[in-house]
Order: structure tokens, then sequence, then C-alpha cells
């Protein structure tokens, strides 16, 4: 019989409690107990870890649109690179995450698909964060607002490459980013969300009665809100105008305070609310090094002053990390840690389809977990069940 993993007197954010003074057990990869430190028991050959009640132990965070991190990418086309990202990402207390793709040709998307599907299915990395799926960003978008995707490999949206798409990776894609403004836009949203496959829209010129029509059609999601999109204007409210309308819409949000003005930030949590906000990174392959000059999709970019930029001044992703935007939230917003598992555990894991095995700190869930200190910066993530970052360990 394997030993049991505690975590004992933190603060416990449970999916509809707050244990103020309690401890978890973990046994086998999952949460088998939740209670309060009057009733805490051991045995000798148990691991105990134990903290104070300034320490506030949450769901892990899930980060389901992130292209890269420590120098690799989705777009290597490498199980390699999928395991340095996964390896990687408990260090921000993320525990579960969508690789995510960019516009290129199609020989390179399907590659990476394979790739994906590969990594899956040999589990290549057990001590990192959950690869839960595959992100499809393009190429099925509106050269108008490309932002940093390559345009000439941009598509019309098709149906039929889709699918063969998803039966490289394995049936991965979990998220697809596509503009339904245009040919056969409409169509695709209808056909594809059948298939519990969640349409976003994104890099996306559509009005809005356009938009309007594909949230009848299915579309429940919006990639990287205010970015990569038209805007809100008071007699054309565009996507950023529908999004915020509509509650139908899930809207990710990249706070690293420079992609969306803070005020920007509080306005949206104000109008959406922590039950239709995802936290998302964006990150590509810079993040965790430091400034220079990188590719994302075979473009250079430059990473300067917490940007990263195409040679034009284009904002081409990110390098902030899942923690740093948890804590720009909470300055922006005045947003609470319950608040927090919403926008980072529980409403990703019910959008992507992983909420039965995660997403909540229940009884019977895989014991993914994060622990922040008061300042709220990560001390330990726990994946499945396994220390997969602890503070002043090397890992």
């Amino acid at each position: 019989m394997r030993e049991n993993l505690f975590i004992t007197n933190v603060e416990i954010y449970e999916e509809m409690n707050l244990t103020t003074n309690g401890f978890i057990k973990i046994h086998d990869g999952k949460i088998a107990e939740v209670g309060s430190m009057d009733a805490f028991k051991c045995a000798e050959t148990d691991t105990v870890l134990d903290y104070t009640n300034e320490y506030s132990l949450l769901p892990g965070f899930i980060d389901v649109h992130i292209h890269g991190a420590n120098g690799a990418d989705t777009m290597d086309n490498s199980v390699e690179s999928l395991k340095v990202i996964a390896e990687y990402l408990p260090r921000e207390g993320t525990t579960s995450f969508l690789a995510t793709t960019i516009t290129q040709s199609e020989d390179l998307i399907e590659e990476a698909l394979k790739q994906t599907a590969f990594y899956k299915e040999v589990k290549a990395s057990n001590l990192g964060a959950d690869m839960a799926g595959v992100h499809l960003e393009g190429p099925f978008i509106s050269d108008k607002r490309a932002g940093a995707q390559p345009l000439h490999h941009i598509k019309e949206p098709d149906i039929e490459l889709f699918n063969q798409w998803q039966e490289c990776s394995n049936h991965q894609i979990k998220v697809v980013t596509m503009a339904p403004e245009e040919t056969n836009g409409l169509a695709f949203v209808e056909e594809v969300q059948k298939n519990s496959v969640v349409v976003s829209i994104g890099h996306s010129d559509a009005t809005y009665p356009v938009i309007v029509e594909a949230i009848d059609k299915g579309l429940s999601h919006v990639t990287h809100l205010y970015n990569g999109m038209r805007g809100l204007h008071h007699r054309e409210p565009g996507v950023a105008g529908a999004a915020i309308a509509h509650s139908e819409l899930m809207v990710e949000m990249i706070v690293d305070g420079v992609h969306i003005h803070p005020t920007v930030v509080k306005s949206t949590y104000r109008a959406k609310g922590a039950d239709e906000i995802i936290l998302i990174t964006d990150a590509m392959r810079a993040k965790g090094l430091g400034e220079g000059t990188y590719d994302l999709g075979g473009q250079e970019v430059k990473v300067e002053n917490g940007k990263v930029l195409l040679a034009d001044g284009t904002l081409a992703g990110s390098i902030v990390k899942m923690d740093e935007a948890v804590r720009n939230m909470i300055a922006y917003t005045g947003c609470s840690l319950r608040d927090i598992t919403k926008m980072t555990a529980v409403n990703p894991a019910k959008q992507t389809g992983i909420w039965d095995n995660t997403g909540s700190i229940t009884v019977g869930k895989d014991a993914d977990l994060v622990l922040l200190d008061k300042h709220n910066q990560v001390v330990l993530t726990i994946c499945k069940g396994h220390i997969a970052f602890q503070e002043g360990v090397e890992s």
C-alpha cells in the first residue's frame, strides 16, 4: 500500500466550502480526504508537509491558451518541446494546459497535432502539468485581424480539414479559434461544436449581427478578449462589445498589464463577473528566459521590457506567468481568491470538458493543487498527486 501525502494547517478552497485550518490527504494521485485539523491523523510512513494559516490551497491553475515556455513551443513539432513546457509550468502553479498552435502551413499544423497525440500516448512527462488537449488557434481567421498570425497561411473555415486534423491529434483539439464572418464560418461553428469542441471567436472582424447568429449556432468562447478583434464602438458593438454583453460567451483575458489596460480589466470584471472569465497567459517560448530575439510561428520576435513584439511593433503573445496574472487580477479588480479559483480552474475545467477529473478541490478528483503564500506567490504545486514544484527545492 502506497503512503499518503498530507498538506496541513492551511486554508483550503474546496469546491463548496472554505476550511480555514485544514488538511488534505492525497493517495494514489487523488484527493482522498479534506478536513479540519481537529480530525487530522496520519501514519508514521506518511509524508506531511506542514504550513500555517497564512497559506492558501487552491485547485491548480489551468491555462487553456499557451504556445510555449522555457525555450519550447507547440509548433516545434516535438514531444521533447511539449515535455519542456509541461515540466516548466508547475513553478507558476499551472497543473493542466492546452498546447496552442499558431497559423501555419497545413503540413506543419498537422505534424504538431500528431506530436501532441504521440506525447499523450506515451505520457512523456509524469512530473509536470497535464497536457489536457490542444487549442487550435488559426488558421481559420480574418486577415484583417491577424495580429501576429502569419497572413499567408490564413485559410477560410474548412470543416473537412478540421476533421482531418482532429483525427491526427487523436481528438485532442478541445478549442478552436476562428472568425465566423469568413466564408463557411457559421456552418463551421454549427458543425464543429456538435462534437464537444469549444468554438471561440478570435482574430475576427465580425460585426454584431454575425456574432449573434454564431452564438445561436454554438459559439461559446472568446479568444484573448480585446486583442485581435473588432473593438467596441457605441454604434457597432463588434466582437468586444458582444463578448461583454452575452453571458453565453466565456472570455479569455491576458492580464499582464500590457494586453489590456488595468482599468479595462476592472470594467470587464465588473461586467462579466468571475463566472464568465478565464485567465490565460498566451505565453510563447521566451517565458522564463531573458530578453532577446526568438521565433514565433516562423517569425522573428523581440522581447523587451516585458513585451513580445514583431518587427512592426505588433504584440506577439506574452511572457506572463499564471501566478503573475493572478496577482495582477487581484490588484486591478479587488477580486477574492474564491473568484480566482473560478477564473483559473473551475471555468477552464468546465469549458474544456475535464471538470469530472480536475478544476476543484473535491474528494475523488485528481490532486491538482497549488499552494500560495500570503503574497499569492507559489510555494508548492501538486500535479496528479506528485510534487511538481516546491519552493526552495531543486526539481
